[in-house]
């Protein structure tokens, strides 16, 4: 199977760049099924159910969330209608929607999808990932009733990153890194088969800090004083994420490319 992941969507740009590049950029790359973080696409926190739409109807299979997954209020009654949008299995347990589920891809193909927030560095104190990604793992083996198994793993550490792939490692086709919005150069696949990025970067603008207009941040940074809220920066988006091949029979990964797509950064991807 061919899976594109695209990390987190942020503001207006970053949708912008989905709704005009994600269907050309599926078809080059015949991706089978697509992933996108859309936890930043409303003004650069949270998801609303209009950009959500948005997002599926440009060409996604599934959105995955985060920790700001119902800044936008009317997520909490959108989740409830709309399956293909996953919010992280440990956020709260009185928290709408779910966090994991298995999807079908073409040729009558499981794909299971599941996020996890981590904990180091996190402002809120969740629950524990590891349990919680192993919990789902050992109902749905590899290769078994699914042939795919996606984690997103949100959170800042990279070493937590690493830890959760490490973890996964044989018993996930990928898991790949969202939250920092800054591509790491690590795609590879784990020994035991698994697809590893610790971060896919984001779908927004690099002119930035992170994904940010740069005046607000650099005032907090040089003063230590706040004037007005964070915006998100509105020049051209590069889609980053981790595209990955997997063998059907096993679930495991054969193939793995960080993904570029636009914008001030690099081009990368298969040829």
């Amino acid at each position: 199977m061919r899976i594109l992941y695209l990390g987190d969507v942020v503001g207006r740009s970053g949708r912008t760049a989905i709704r005009e590049r994600l269907k050309p950029l599926r078809a080059r790359l015949r991706a089978d099924f697509v992933v996108v973080n859309g936890e930043n696409a409303t003004s650069g926190a949270g998801l609303s159910g209009d950009h959500a739409k948005l997002l599926l109807e440009s060409g996604a299979d599934v959105l995955t969330l985060g920790d700001h997954a119902f800044d936008q209020k009317d997520m909490l009654t959108y989740i409830e209608r709309e399956p293909r949008i996953i919010r992280p299995v440990n956020y709260a347990k009185q928290a709408p929607g779910v966090g994991s589920r298995v999807f079908e891809a073409p040729g009558g193909r499981k794909v299971l999808v599941a996020q996890v927030l981590g904990q180091v560095f996190m402002k809120r104190a969740f629950d524990d990932p590891f349990s919680a990604v192993d919990n789902i793992l050992r109902t749905h083996p590899l290769g078994g009733m699914v042939q795919a198994i996606l984690v997103d793993m949100h959170c800042e550490a990279t070493s937590e990153k690493m830890g959760m792939g490490h973890f996964c490692d044989g018993r996930a086709s990928m898991v790949v890194g969202s939250h920092t919005h800054i591509p790491t150069a690590d795609a590879q696949v784990l020994p035991g088969g698994t697809a590893f990025q610790a971060d896919a970067g984001m779908c927004g603008d690099y002119n930035s800090v992170i994904g940010m207009d740069k005046a607000e941040p650099l005032r907090r940074f040089v003063t230590g004083m706040g004037k007005g809220r964070f915006e998100p920066a509105s020049g051209e988006a590069t889609l980053s994420g981790l595209f990955v091949v997997t063998d059907d029979r096993t679930g495991k990964a054969t193939d793995v490319q960080m993904i570029r797509d636009g914008g001030r950064l690099q081009a990368s991807g298969p040829e």
